[in-house]
């Protein structure tokens, strides 16, 4: 049964003189609150605001609470979206004195061990990647791969190929590839994949010439395979006289087992949420730390902190494009990051990948016979499936699926994405999930299949709100309450 209750708003439980807290009368001196605000800013009177009891407040957002899915209550298969376990410890951490009552105007002599935790930081990441050059600014994965490129227009700026107009990015990339290129600047040509879900290394050739600037590559790509041409990609690319940028969405795939500057790219982005667990998701700060070649690092966004002796010290580099967040950018996320790399080391980050890797291959294993899987029978992090058989033979889409495990206690996975794939399924189980977590997601997949009728067409029925309309939710958003209305 929906709770009903949980989902009253505030404002129609309200009860005139209910009172959750009773606060001082505001004083009447000179120096009050109101004698220094304008008096034509001042209301007639308080806001409208509900009378609750605390005892009702605290129930309701409780109540809340239960609706929610989060990777703290269920399995959360979100491919292409790594929405994996935040542990505990580096919630704890990340909230200790030292990191959270740090003001961001405070002097680099005041701050030594922030200091020195983000350029350590900075150190770590450019090992896994193997480009040295790493500024922590950006303030998510999109905006540092968007950055990315503004340090790449530079690099050609100085170099007077100002004809390097062109950024090349895979039909299977994600959204914010194109849009990044878009905005700094470059036009954009989409190199196809075949039919392995690679790379079409003719296509690719077929666009290269002196007008490419970079080519953005996702590796492992978002059907979640390792593109094993990586290198000759990035030789064609650079003997054109352009640059590999990775989208480092799947990083989580490669720690410690191989590293991009390895295989040919010059500039990439970290996604801390994704591979350094950081919290996702809920429109929060996010982080989106980039790396690259030695010869790019001049160019990086500043601050960055250099080690002095025993001191460190925030510069900004000789050729730098500027800031692009204030400050440091989120820095609690690069703490959690940081906690994260120190807790796993060398050692642990490979055994997450491994993990991660073997947990999408068994899931796999586990779904072949229930949905298609259109590219090979072995996967990196993740995999790509398709309804499409099912749609024919069942009526049952990539949607009514996602909407169903919903009832079977699941977050659905993502969905109709990539476009290369048609009714796309796309999952990732992560490296933190158990073997009967697994087992049961695959379980529940089959005994839907096997469902019919209103059962699938009205699910999910134990949600709050069951099939919203998505088009409209997004077009014409009701943010507010209106009493007239309810």
């Amino acid at each position: 049964m929906r709770n009903q209750q949980a989902t009253k708003l505030l404002f129609e439980m309200s009860r005139s003189g209910r009172r959750a807290h009773h606060l001082p009368a505001l004083p009447t001196t000179a120096e009050s609150a109101t004698s220094l605000l304008p008096a034509d800013q001042l209301a007639d009177a308080p806001p409208p605001l509900p009378e609750l009891a605390e005892g009702d407040v605290v129930r309701h957002f409780v109540n809340l609470s239960t609706l929610n899915m989060s990777v703290d209550t269920h399995f959360y298969p979100l491919g292409s979206c790594t929405m994996k376990y935040n542990p505990k410890r580096n919630e704890r951490m990340a909230s200790l004195p030292g990191l959270v009552d740090v003001h961001p105007l405070q002097s680099d002599r005041s701050i030594p061990g922030v200091l020195q935790m983000l350029y350590e930081l900075q150190q770590m990441l450019g090992e896994i990647a193997g480009l040295p050059g790493v500024s922590l600014q950006p303030a998510a994965g999109a905006h540092g791969e968007l950055t990315a490129l503004f340090v790449a227009a530079a690099y050609f700026a100085e170099r007077g190929e100002t004809e390097r107009t062109v950024v090349l990015t895979a039909d299977s990339a994600h959204g914010t590839n194109p849009a990044s290129a878009q905005i700094a600047g470059f036009s954009t040509r989409t190199v196809k994949s075949g039919a392995n879900g690679l790379v079409d290394v003719e296509d690719l050739k077929s666009k290269l010439d002196d007008k490419t600037a970079v080519f953005m590559l996702t590796n492992p790509n978002t059907l979640g395979l390792f593109d094993s041409q990586v290198q000759e990609i990035a030789d064609l690319v650079h003997s054109a006289g352009g640059l590999i940028y990775l989208d480092g969405a799947n990083m989580n795939a490669i720690l410690g087992i191989t590293r991009p500057g390895d295989f040919g790219a010059d500039l990439m982005h970290f996604n801390p949420h994704k591979t350094f667990s950081g919290p996702h998701g809920g429109g929060g700060p996010g982080a989106g730390p980039i790396c690259v070649r030695d010869f790019l690092a001049d160019y990086l966004p500043g601050p960055v902190v250099e080690k002095d002796g025993d001191e460190y010290r925030c510069v900004t580099p000789t050729k730098s494009i500027g800031r692009v967040r204030s400050f440091f950018g989120n820095v609690g996320v690069l703490a959690r990051a940081y906690i994260y790399i120190r807790t796993y080391g060398k050692e642990g980050l490979r055994r997450v990948s491994e993990d991660a890797l073997l947990g999408a291959n068994y899931l796999l294993s586990k779904v072949r016979h229930i949905l298609d899987v259109p590219h090979g029978d072995r996967c990196m992090h993740e995999f790509v499936a398709s309804a499409t058989r099912l749609r024919k033979e069942k009526h049952l889409s990539a949607m009514d699926l996602a909407k169903r495990l919903l009832d079977y206690g699941f977050h659905a996975p993502t969905v109709y994405f990539p476009l290369v794939v048609d009714e796309a399924v796309m999952v990732e189980p992560t490296e933190t999930e158990s073997k009967e977590t697994l087992d049961a997601f695959a379980e529940a997949l089959f005994r839907i299949t096997e469902e019919t009728g209103d059962t699938i067409e009205l699910a999910p029925h134990s949600t709050v709100i069951s099939r919203p309309d998505d088009v409209a939710a997004a077009r014409k958003p009701i943010l507010r309450w209106n009493s007239e209305e309810s």
